[in-house]
């Protein structure tokens, strides 16, 4: 079992792998089996449901009606993924209106999985199911790209935080863009320091964002960030796995979201006090989202 401080951040996990000629994903594994008393077998089995939920999702939001009782949702993601004109590739228009469409589901009271919120539940369903129909892999990779992901999210968890409240939304999609990011140049045979360049990068590019949901629903604009998160995610992977290096070490680009998060005002950490949930348009979809909600009891 483990001995050593893993996932206290990323320098002891590049060491641990290096001295024990470990892939990236086993000291998580061994992490999860000793934290949950699971066996290997369960915690395959629980990672291969977790994986069918995510691309359930994106089959549900692309099939079926995606409107949410604000009326903010509206099938978005059907509507990007069967427009004919076209300002991406096809793989790419395939990627952001996946993550649009399985965040729809949770706006929707859908069955999603939290990876690692609620609020970024479309980054990961979408980053993976795309990188495993380009380069045709596995459902085993993908399963160790999720356990990789897992580890990449227990360091920002430790060292910044992974909650809006706390950090901003550059917690919440942030981090799952850099978790995808780090799977993403896994899957795709990168080394540590790939991976680790990769989970940087894209910290670097999320660093600051506020959480500023309108009407204090993970709506708006939550289900676009999804969108440009693995839009960020999937560059940050191209440029690492080509081997651009991050400048900025993974650990500081960690301290550095935390202390941004630290310093960020309470208004702009999931209050729906600033930012975009502050202006008349927000305020007054506040107002009426509030209305709707006000249960009228009959006169006795």
């Amino acid at each position: 079992m483990l001995d050593i401080p893993l996932f206290d951040d990323f320098k002891s996990w590049k060491a641990y792998c290096l001295e024990e000629n470990k892939p990236l994903y086993m000291p998580v594994l061994s992490y999860e089996i000793m934290q949950r008393g699971r066996t290997e077998a369960e915690i395959w089995a629980h990672l291969k449901k977790a994986y069918l939920v995510m691309t359930e999702a994106i089959t549900t939001g692309l099939t079926e009606d995606m409107t949410s009782r604000s009326g903010m949702v509206n099938n978005s993601g059907k509507k990007v993924y069967n427009t004919p004109i076209t300002v991406l590739s096809p793989e790419f228009q395939k990627l952001i209106s996946r993550a649009i469409a399985a965040k729809e589901v949770n706006s929707c009271m859908g069955r999603i999985v939290a990876a690692p919120t609620a609020g970024a539940s479309g980054i990961l369903p979408a980053i993976l199911s795309t990188i495993q129909e380009l380069h045709q892999l596995s459902d085993e990779k993908i399963l160790e790209g999720l356990l990789v992901a897992a580890g990449i999210a227990l360091i920002i968890e430790r060292n910044a935080g992974l909650a809006g409240a706390v950090g901003g939304c550059q917690a919440e999609t942030g981090s799952a863009a850099a978790m995808g990011a780090g799977a993403v140049v896994y899957c795709l045979g990168g080394t540590i320091d790939m991976v680790f360049n990769a989970v940087a990068i894209t910290i670097q590019c999320m660093l600051g964002l506020i959480c500023d949901p309108v009407a204090g629903l993970v709506e708006v604009p939550c289900i676009v960030r999804n969108a440009s998160a693995v839009s960020i995610a999937y560059s940050s992977a191209q440029i690492a796995i080509a081997g651009v290096g991050a400048v900025i070490p993974v650990d500081e680009c960690v301290q550095a979201m935390g202390e941004v998060g630290q310093s960020m005002e309470t208004k702009y950490k999931e209050t729906a006090l600033g930012g975009l949930a502050a202006t008349l348009t927000g305020q007054n979809i506040a107002k009426k989202v509030l209305i709707q909600n006000i249960e009228i009891l009959p006169e006795e």
